[in-house]
Order: C-alpha cells, then sequence, then structure tokens
C-alpha cells in the first residue's frame, strides 16, 4: 500500500455550538500512565470507537501499543505517550477556521492543529465521528504515524454524508 500525503486548505465549516467549544479539550501528556481525558461521545459514534479499538495496530511509526490511563475502547496509545489517539472527540472549534491546514493520507481527512511546545494534533475529518490524533514533540514535522492509524480509520469509521 502507498500512502498518499495532501496538504490543503479546509473548507469552511458552520460555526459549532458552544457546548462542543467548551469540550474540545486535547491531551498533550507524553507520559502512558497520565490521565488521558476519555471523550463522551453519542452511543452511535461510541459503537465506532469500539470498532476502530478493534482495528488499530499493535505498533505506529515503529512504537509498540502503551494505551494510556484510564484504560478505554475510545483511547490507544503507542510509545508511552508519543502517540496518543482518542476517538469520539467534540468537532474541533478550528474546523470552522478558513486559514486551517489539513492533511489527506491514504484516504482520511485531517484537520492539522499545531500546538505550542508539542507535536502536531489531528483531528479526522468527514467521519461519523471525530479522532484525534495527538503528537510528543519528536513528531513536531512529521506525520508519518497517519499512515500507519489511517487503514482503521477508513475501515472502522465511515465518512459523514
Amino acid at each position: 500500500m502507498t500512502s498518499s500525503h495532501r496538504l490543503r486548505r479546509l473548507p469552511a465549516l458552520p460555526v459549532v455550538a458552544a457546548a462542543v467549544l467548551l469540550a474540545a479539550a486535547g491531551c498533550s501528556s507524553t507520559d502512558a500512565t497520565a490521565s488521558v481525558p476519555v471523550p463522551s461521545p453519542p452511543s452511535a459514534e461510541a459503537a465506532l470507537c469500539g470498532a476502530l479499538h478493534e482495528e488499530l495496530p499493535e505498533t505506529v511509526a515503529g512504537l509498540g501499543r502503551s494505551d494510556p490511563e484510564p484504560g478505554s475502547d475510545l483511547t490507544a496509545g503507542w510509545g508511552d505517550g508519543a502517540i496518543v489517539l482518542r476517538c469520539g472527540v467534540p468537532r474541533p472549534p478550528a474546523m470552522s477556521d478558513e486559514e486551517a491546514l489539513g492533511a489527506e493520507v491514504d484516504g482520511v481527512g485531517w484537520l492539522t492543529e499545531p500546538r505550542e511546545g508539542d507535536g502536531p494534533r489531528f483531528t479526522s475529518t468527514s467521519r461519523k465521528a471525530y479522532v484525534e490524533v495527538s503528537l510528543d514533540e519528536r513528531f513536531a514535522h512529521d506525520a508519518s504515524p497517519l499512515t500507519d492509524l489511517a487503514p482503521a480509520v477508513k475501515k472502522a469509521v465511515p465518512p459523514s454524508l
């Protein structure tokens, strides 16, 4: 399988409800034993996240699986917190920003958000559940972990209509 990466501007999207704006906290911890906020998606999204959990690879970017605490089908990790995935997160406010950058990796679109003093955060776009992937500083200029995660997202979380 070959991977395709394209940076592009995200299309303008409607404004998000205030409750979603308040709930859009991400994980920036690099310690796998640290507490990672577990999302609270609606049941239909939680079911998709459960299916995604079953499809996730044992290694990402050469790093072994090391899920964060508390254990949940809505979270996963690799490399002792170097890569942290949360499924069922709220729609990020940045998706409404016409200047936001996105990437497409193997058929999955991702919003790209740089983070001060850390690696980027990516959130899937146009899927029935939002999947967030936070990378630590060693991935500051490297989105290659998405190549390992995209097939599972594509298989388990269908595109939104």
